[in-house]
């Protein structure tokens, strides 16, 4: 390989010796620009050129448009570029700068355009100018109405195209998904043009070709937004604006002189299409046929990252005789049926469809099908060209689908009886087939990069790129995943380098040299699976000797090196004094340590070009030298082959899940704290208008509160039960306060009054000392409360710590060893530790400040640091129908004894139980998803465990109420589970009143420790079958589970075998896991469960 410069095919010159340049500093600004770096001129775009997809995309579309629409969300950047272009005042083909609007994505969002058009002050002049959009295929939606309108007016309009990145977020799976499905049913549904780019090579092409198209009919063109719309390579055929403005003049006057009056719209197109490739020199097609000539199955494609992997497979197995074919679908709308057919291979057989569907439940209903396969299955109905006609299968997959080589394969094995590939992922057989690898290894160079994404060094796989880009005789491509639910988040960048023009849109599965650097992703991650035979691993670990170093590899890790045959590198930046004290250096040093170990015959030459961008040769000169601290070679031995490996290992994912174009944002804007004195306070409550002053009950909570006061305070268990649960009611008195059947009470409860004034006396606090501090619910407004008050309702300062709390007070720690161990407390290596001081010895923010003396921070930062207390929500027992002046509840005390023998208790528990008649607590109301169904005659089926009965008491308290009053009630079923009849049968006297009353129509009651045999709610519920079909399913009961989550499993089992029976014996089939899903969308299997 050799370094040039990209203007020159010579050899690299010796930098000319000047003054010493500053650093500079790299500034990453979006994936949808080269290299991650601001966007260029646009004057300046021609090719040869390193970009992506989405800027020259934005090139076609300001160039060759009046107005621009973008509808982008914020992280997507798809219109960065031209607005930047806008603002610089950049002209488009007609001479003035395009009008770029950036539109909030809501419905009716495109009738500004429409307006636009249609206007009577618009310019005539105009008219002949396409008007574009660039949107994600989401937002489309949000324009459809609009659209519509466009349609149908389409005759008298200005040319309309939009160009649409296939992007969207799956909130199921957490991530970034390629969304072609909703663009395809809107073509469809409005009778717009559909055109696909299938690589970052035809971007430009496809953008252009669909602005062109837009002069025959509204046109979309559509493209992957996720991978290949990101994607910096080298571009070889490239126009800049000159040469855009030509061949749009031009085609669009040759196309218009060959159109006839009686032509239809499919066969202009294809005039189109022929005058654009006679324009360029191109080879496009409606449909493109790849593999064998004489093929027996074809697999047709529409998509990115479909088509060109579809291609490259079919390509590369009819060279090793495979009779396979793919068609690849470029012009979706219109479908011209008589090319599709045209190019299919006479010895057609068997067809299959990849068609995306819009998710996993659809890919598994056989009554759905995807919409390409309808247009194939359509094609061949009223044809004969084909005979006998092929058998057509829809190949399904969701929009989560990410596609590899190895899974096109598969798609492609599910049409034909012979091996493919030698792993043969629907087989699961390894017998047979061919290799399957689009890239040769001998002439394209590969290199993964995992890492952090607020590492010093997490850009420089991109200043690297930026640097290789340098060399003209070879190509380049880079591109980036972030995954932010990950450690914080992070980013994995792959770099491919090759004298052949790269099209490899799928992540790098033999990279000759791997870059980790954070080793806790060699535990969530098979890193080494990107890996070929051979490679190189560059490890960062800091400040690890070489005979620390293999205890702290996982197992999996050590045995995937070995057997891959792998050389293991350490990369340690504090081993560099210069580093050390400058962590913004590393980046620089993680650049020289790859050359060294990546490209060790090039690094003089290779140093010469990262001097060139990061601007300094004498730092690179350093490092150089002093490289060796740095980086050190560790032996692989040859029985890390035979370690044992934990089987879940085998489960981890060799790559990340892409949910974000960019870094998680860590900055965490803490509202301004302030103390202030008692003359502070008093000036607020002296003059009340002045400073806005205003008297709150618990003005800390942002929800509304209530006062009410203890009426009635019972234990419900014996006194020498090991639980304590009583029943606590409220009286309601003047306060106003409302509930419904079903709803929480919230109660903010206070800190113990011993424990405070312990606390005060240890930290040495004034308790009256007035302060005032922003309120955590809204930081604007500031609460003026003695340190008595904020202890005692505002700071939950016995409650358990997060590990963020340990970081911040390391700040204030003085002694050396206490911040050491506060630090390691709240990383990777202080995690065993930190669970059990949370689960074992359940660690309060006190004993914390109790155990670090030196880390004494203020009150005021106590309040910053330590999280507020929250109000603590507990299931209403009690109808208020039935009891109009009070509220009730059901309550367990949680209690413990700790490792050193001290009594722990719930905080809101403890609090309640010690309540006194007529002592006054701070309550709210909060909605729960516990409601009646609408009908009085529906049968409630219900099951609660322990305190969970207490929403059921309301349930029966209602249904009494309103059998009192006359009306018809339905079946009323209650199991209930506890220990021991004798200790907690909880308001069993008023279950068996209401049953003698007939309000409860069954009592099951399951206590599990009295009797040889555990017997749990399930088992009386399986006991009592027939009573739940007929209250559940023949009259359309409602289902409720109330208490801890562990009998969910097999609650629901009892209720999918009830359903199961009583299909069976209605002769239907039935899948119950959908219906109970079907009676959770109807709200007739609810569940509350803790």
């Amino acid at each position: 390989m050799h370094f040039q410069q990209a203007e020159s095919s010579g050899p690299a010159q010796d930098p000319v010796e000047g003054p010493e340049k500053p650093l500079k500093q790299f500034i990453y600004e979006s994936s949808s620009l080269p290299f991650g770096q601001q966007s260029i001129p646009l004057s300046s775009i021609r090719g040869p050129t390193y970009s992506t997809a989405q800027e020259l995309i934005q090139q076609v579309a300001y160039t060759l448009s009046d107005r621009l629409w973008t509808y982008s969300p914020t992280t997507f950047d798809l219109d960065l570029a031209a607005k930047r272009w806008f603002k610089d005042g950049a002209s488009n083909a007609y001479g003035y700068p395009t009008n770029v609007q950036s539109m909030q994505i809501r419905q009716g969002a495109a009738s500004i355009a429409l307006g636009y058009m249609f206007s009577k002050d618009s310019d005539l002049k105009k008219r002949f100018m396409p008007q574009t959009v660039i949107a994600s295929s989401p937002s489309l939606s949000y324009l459809q109405y609009t659209l519509e309108q466009l349609s149908l007016l389409y005759s008298v309009a200005n040319p309309f195209v939009a160009h649409v990145a296939a992007v969207d977020y799956s909130g199921g799976t957490s991530s970034l998904v390629t969304d072609y499905v909703s663009t395809m049913n809107l073509a469809e549904e409005l009778g717009f043009a559909l055109v696909a780019a299938s690589s970052v090579h035809e971007s430009q092409h496809m953008a252009l070709f669909a602005t062109l198209l837009a002069s025959i009919m509204p046109s979309i063109h559509i493209y992957d937004g996720v991978i290949v719309g990101r994607e910096t390579t080298r571009v070889i055929d490239v126009s800049d604006q000159v040469g855009l403005r030509t061949n749009y003049q031009t085609i669009l006057q040759e196309a218009a002189n060959s159109n006839q009056k009686s032509d239809d719209i499919d066969t202009k197109v294809e005039r189109l299409l022929n005058t654009f490739n006679g324009e360029l020199g191109t080879d496009y097609g409606l449909f493109e046929y790849y593999g064998h000539p004489t093929s027996e199955a074809v697999l047709v494609t529409f998509g990115t990252v479909e088509s060109s992997l579809g291609a490259q497979v079919a390509t590369s197995l009819a060279k090793d005789g495979i009779s396979i074919g793919v068609l690849n679908v470029r012009l979706y709308r219109p479908f011209v049926e008589k090319e599709f057919l045209r190019l299919l291979p006479n010895s057609t057989k068997m067809i299959g469809v990849l068609g995306q569907v819009a998710n996993k439940e659809a890919v598994t209903d056989r009554s759905t099908n995807s919409a390409l396969y309808h247009d194939v299955v359509a094609a061949f109905t009223f044809s004969s060209s084909l005979q006998p006609i092929p058998s057509v299968v829809d190949i399904k997959y969701s929009r989560e689908e990410v596609w590899t080589p190895v899974s096109i394969a598969a798609a492609l094995q599910l049409i034909t009886k012979r091996p493919l590939t030698q792993h043969d992922e629907v087989n699961g057989n390894d017998q047979g087939g061919q290799e399957l690898r689009l890239l040769d290894s001998a002439i394209a160079q590969q290199y993964i990069f995992w890492d952090t994404d607020d590492s010093p060094s997490a850009n420089a796989p991109l200043v690297f790129g930026s640097a290789l880009s340098k060399d003209s005789s070879s190509n380049l491509t880079t591109r980036s995943c972030h995954d932010n639910l990950i450690i914080g988040g992070l980013i994995r960048t792959d770099i491919r380098k090759s004298k052949q023009t790269i099209n490899a849109p799928f992540a790098i599965d033999a990279a000759d040299l791997l870059y980790v650097g954070d080793s806790r992703l060699l535990e969530l991650f098979d890193t080494v699976k990107g890996l070929k035979p051979g490679g190189k691993v560059l490890l960062k670990m800091t400040g690890v000797k070489d005979d620390e170093v293999e205890k702290r590899l996982p197992k999996a890790f050590q045995q995937a090196v070995s057997t891959q045959g792998g050389e293991l590198f350490i990369f340690d930046p504090s081993g560099i004094e210069l580093v050390a004290n400058d962590p913004g250096l590393e980046t620089y040093l993680l650049q020289t340590a790859f050359l060294r170990v990546g490209l060790p015959n090039l690094e003089k030459i290779g140093l010469d070009k990262l001097a060139s961008i990061n601007g300094s040769s004498s730092i690179f000169d350093e490092l150089s030298v002093n490289l060796e601290k740095a980086l050190r070679k560790i032996e692989v031995p040859e029985d890390w082959k035979t370690l044992e490996v934990d089987s879940a290992c085998d489960s981890l994912p060799s790559d990340p899940k892409m949910n974000s174009f960019v870094a998680f944002d860590k900055t965490e804007n803490e509202p301004p704290s302030y103390l202030r004195d008692w003359k502070t306070a008093a000036k607020g409550l002296a003059f009340k208008e002045a400073y806005n002053t205003r008297t709150a009950l618990r003005p800390d909570m942002a929800t509304k509160t209530y006062t009410v006061h203890v009426k009635e305070n019972r234990r419900l268990t014996p006194l020498t039960y090991d639980r304590n649960i009583f029943h606590i009611e409220f009286d309601l008195g003047d306060s106003g306060l409302q509930y419904q059947i079903g709803e929480a009470l919230g109660i903010h409860a206070e800190n113990d009054e011993f424990q405070v004034e312990e606390f005060i006396r240890f930290y040495k606090l004034d308790p009256e000392e007035v302060v005032e501090v922003p309120s955590r619910e809204d930081p604007s407004v500031l609460e003026n409360r003695t340190v008595w008050q904020a202890l005692m309702q505002n700071v939950d300062i016995f409650g358990r710590p997060p590990k963020r709390f340990y970081e911040a007070l390391a700040e204030f720690a003085d002694d050396a060893k206490e911040k050491h161990e506060l630090e390691a407390l709240s990383g990777a290596e202080g995690a065993n530790e930190f669970k059990r001081r949370a689960e074992v010895d359940t660690i309060t923010y006190a004993d914390i400040l109790l155990e670090f003396p030196s880390a004494h921070p203020s009150f005021h930062d106590i309040v910053r640091i330590v999280n507020p207390m929250k109000r603590r929500e507990y299931s209403i027992a009690s109808c208020q129908k039935v009891t109009p002046s009070s509220v009730a509840l059901m309550i367990v005390v949680v209690g413990w004894v700790d490792p050193k023998g001290r009594d722990r208790f719930g905080q809101a528990t403890r609090y309640l139980n010690q309540m006194r008649v007529g002592a006054p607590v701070t309550v709210s109301v909060k909605p729960s998803v516990m409601k009646l169904p609408p009908k009085s005659t529906q049968p409630l089926i219900m099951a609660g465990l322990g305190t969970g009965l207490a929403p059921f008491r309301a349930f029966v308290q209602y249904r009494a109420w309103e059998k009192a009053q006359g009306k018809e009630i339905g079946s009323v079923l209650l199991y209930m589970g506890s220990r021991h009849q004798r200790e907690e049968y909880c308001y069993g006297e008023e279950w068996e009143a209401y049953q003698d009353a007939g309000v409860i129509t069954l009592l099951g009651r399951a206590f599990s420790r009295d009797q040889p045999q555990k017997i749990y709610i399930q088992d009386r519920m399986r006991q009592t079958m027939g009573d739940i079909i007929q209250a559940y399913l023949k009259e359309e009961g409602a289902f409720y589970l109330c208490g801890p989550t562990w009998p969910v499993p097999d609650v629901t089992s009892v209720l999918e075998d009830a359903i199961t029976r009583d299909a069976k014996s209605l002769g239907k089939k039935t899948d119950p896991h959908k219906e109970i899903e079907r009676l959770k969308d109807q709200l007739r299997y609810v569940l509350e469960v803790y």
